[in-house]
């Protein structure tokens, strides 16, 4: 449903919300969710520019949330690469149509609603403390040294 550079941009966020006060270098974030560098650096422009991330260049740069993972949605992620927009009209413009959907548009309209309501409350920090499930694209070293604001990951309540 998503295209695959949605995809990246939310891969990266689930990684960078793992450690939020930590910046990570563009080849480990790439190595880490698998997605090719240079694909990756033109999505962290994206979310650089969207102000879901900052910065910096040099030895010691590296990517970090611009926010703490708490205050960031995924709608945020999904719209600072691909908005997805409810359908208001018949995107074809067909006059016939009138004020009512077409059953194909009503449809695909339907699922860009509960896209945006469940991506819309969704969090990057709720992703982390999703109770029995396992921390988004990490392995089992890094969710045992993993805290959000000096709290461990899982310990929540």
């Amino acid at each position: 449903m998503f295209s695959q550079t949605t995809e990246y941009a939310l891969r990266a966020m689930a990684w960078l919300a793992l450690s939020p006060d930590t910046l990570t270098p563009t080849g480990q974030l790439a190595e880490k969710t698998k997605v090719p560098t240079h694909y990756l650096s033109k999505v962290l422009q994206q979310l650089g520019d969207a102000k879901l991330i900052s910065g910096r260049r040099g030895v010691k740069g590296g990517y970090r949330l611009a926010r703490h993972p708490s205050q960031i949605t995924l709608l945020e992620v999904v719209n600072a690469v691909s908005e997805v927009k409810r359908i208001t009209s018949c995107p074809l413009g067909l006059a016939n149509h009138g004020p009512n959907l077409c059953p194909l548009h009503r449809r695909i309209d339907a699922v860009a609603a509960a896209t945006i309501e469940i991506y819309g409350n969704t969090t990057l920090e709720s992703l982390l403390l999703e109770p029995n499930a396992p921390k988004p694209l990490c392995d089992t070293e890094m969710t045992a040294k993993l805290s959000i604001g000096g709290v461990p990951i899982g310990t929540r309540g």
